[in-house]
């Protein structure tokens, strides 16, 4: 209560209850302060998983992380993500706030200091091994009550990755990538993302069950290029650049190499066994935000495009149409990985 409120209102209040009042908005302080937030950076193999919001029943992201908090700190905890992804889609960072109120467990009911960040980071993860493993925190940082996970990201960033090639995809990258066994025609699919980076009504790649009041969104950035396949071993041909590049005798090595294939070839036996490599291609995506699955839908025109099923005057077409059912099938989830949620840390 403020100071010119009591000498308007002298009578309002008995004293012994004035002196209630004060102590019981001391212990409301006190409590406050007790309670930390803490800002969380998560990784995650999203195979296993029933997408990263609590679900009653379906494994996911947060009822994992929920788990490991509680076992941490011995009370539940309720956790909000910056962003949801769905079953199979994966996370290089994703990010949630926590408030963790610190109990003694030799004395209950006595509150404790907060745990410093890195304490945080440590123990979470260690009963997050103890749980299959698929899930780890990377990075923690204490913020101000207030602090949102959601509405405080500036900008969100996905990847999503294409493997092209004939050849069955490597156990190695099962559920990790979208198997296109077709070739991909890289400057169209270039030229595709020009036409929708930038703001547009992106009704046509809205899933239904969307709840965004608005289909505009601004692509800050949309694009897509070739990297090398992951996992990357050196081919005998770089092998041998790399050793002649340090002095080694270029005598020692085959006066003939030949690219790695998984069939038997002349040269020896020297690529039996030895799959063939696809080629990657990555789709990055930049918004602040995105609509329901738009980012799928998006590289499901986008592949169409590689392949010569759409061209990119019907990119155009299917943006104008505003219905979704113009948009072709969208990608899987396999493939599709939140890279990065950006913030203006206090």
């Amino acid at each position: 209560m403020l100071m010119c409120d009591k000498l308007k209102h002298p009578l309002e209040e008995s004293p012994s209850l004035e002196r209630l009042s004060k102590a019981a908005r001391i212990e409301d302080e006190e409590e406050e302060e007790e309670e930390a937030r803490y800002l969380v950076a998560i990784e995650y193999i999203g195979t296993r998983f029933s997408g990263s919001q609590q679900q009653a029943k379906d494994r996911t992201v947060v009822g994992v992380l929920q788990e490991a908090f509680r076992k941490f700190v011995g009370q539940p905890v309720k956790i909000f993500c910056s962003s949801r992804t769905d079953a199979g889609v994966h996370a290089l960072s994703n990010v949630c706030h926590i408030d963790v109120e610190r109990i003694s467990k030799r004395k209950p009911g006595e509150v404790l200091p907060p745990h410093e960040p890195g304490v945080v980071q440590r123990a979470v993860n260690h009963f997050l091994q103890r749980n299959d493993g698929d899930v780890m925190v990377t990075d923690v940082r204490s913020v101000p009550s207030n602090y949102h996970a959601r509405y405080k990201a500036r900008e969100r960033t996905y990847f999503y990755r294409l493997l092209s090639g004939s050849d069955p995809l490597s156990i190695l990258e099962k559920d990790r990538a979208w198997h296109v066994p077709e070739e991909l025609d890289l400057l169209s699919m270039q030229e595709a993302c020009r036409v929708l980076v930038g703001s547009h009504d992106f009704t046509s790649f809205r899933a239904a069950g969307c709840q965004a009041k608005s289909p505009v969104r601004c692509l800050d950035e949309f694009n897509v290029i070739e990297v090398p396949s992951t996992p990357y071993f050196p081919s005998i041909m770089e092998r041998a650049e790399s050793k002649l590049n340090n002095g080694d005798d270029p005598l020692t090595y085959p006066s003939q190499t030949k690219t790695e294939t998984a069939s038997v070839t002349t040269n020896f036996g020297e690529t039996f066994g030895i799959g063939r490599r696809h080629r990657c291609y990555v789709v990055t995506a930049c918004a602040r935000g995105f609509l329901y699955h738009q980012v799928r839908l998006l590289v499901g025109a986008l592949k169409c495009v590689g392949t010569g099923e759409l061209t990119v005057s019907d990119i155009e077409r299917i943006l104008e149409a505003k219905t979704v059912s113009a948009a072709k099938p969208m990608a899987p989830a396999s493939g599709l990985y939140l890279a990065r949620v950006k913030y203006e840390l206090p």
